[in-house]
Formats: structure tokens, sequence, C-alpha cells
């Protein structure tokens, strides 16, 4: 199922994570290991905001794809399932 992670990384921490070079090194690692089919970069809330678009297969996923991010972080990370297009239609012309 494709999901939409959403990883919001409080200031002060991300301030110290940018000056050490961790928030670089952990998002590579994530994107290395889970390969997202996108990956967008913004400011949410007033803070570092990352958007990933993951496969996931199996929801007992979830832990090995926010932990790094709590741990290194504190960050906040949500998952929601999203759709594309084609998806919508399919589902449109599917309805009851």
């Amino acid at each position: 199922m494709r999901m939409m992670m959403r990883v919001r990384v409080p200031v002060e921490g991300g301030n110290a994570a940018v000056q050490s070079g961790e928030l670089g090194k952990v998002i590579q690692a994530f994107m290395s290991a889970h390969k997202p089919e996108a990956a967008y970069f913004s400011a949410d809330g007033g803070e570092r905001t990352a958007y990933f678009f993951v496969d996931m297969t199996d929801v007992s996923m979830m832990p090995a794809m926010a932990e790094p991010f709590f741990q290194a972080f504190n960050a906040r990370v949500e998952f929601m399932p999203v759709m594309s297009a084609a998806d919508l239609q399919k589902g449109l012309a599917a309805k009851a």
C-alpha cells in the first residue's frame, strides 16, 4: 500500500542535527533502506518536514521506518494511506 510518511523535526533538535551533519545522514540512510518513490522537504508548522511516499507491504514496517527519526531528532512521524490519480479513478469506478 502506498503511504505518505510525514516527518516533522523540532527546530532545536533540527538545528543541532544540521550542524553535526546527522540530519542528512539519517535521511540518506532512510532513503537507501526504504527507497521511497518520492521525497519532498519543506517547513510545516515552523518545523523542518519531510514527506516520503513509500510502498508499505506490511504495517510491521512502521517501526523500522519511524524509529530512526524518533531516536535521532525526537521527530513527530505520521503515516497516511494515499493514492495516485489512477488509483482514485479505479476506486470511483468500483463504487457501489
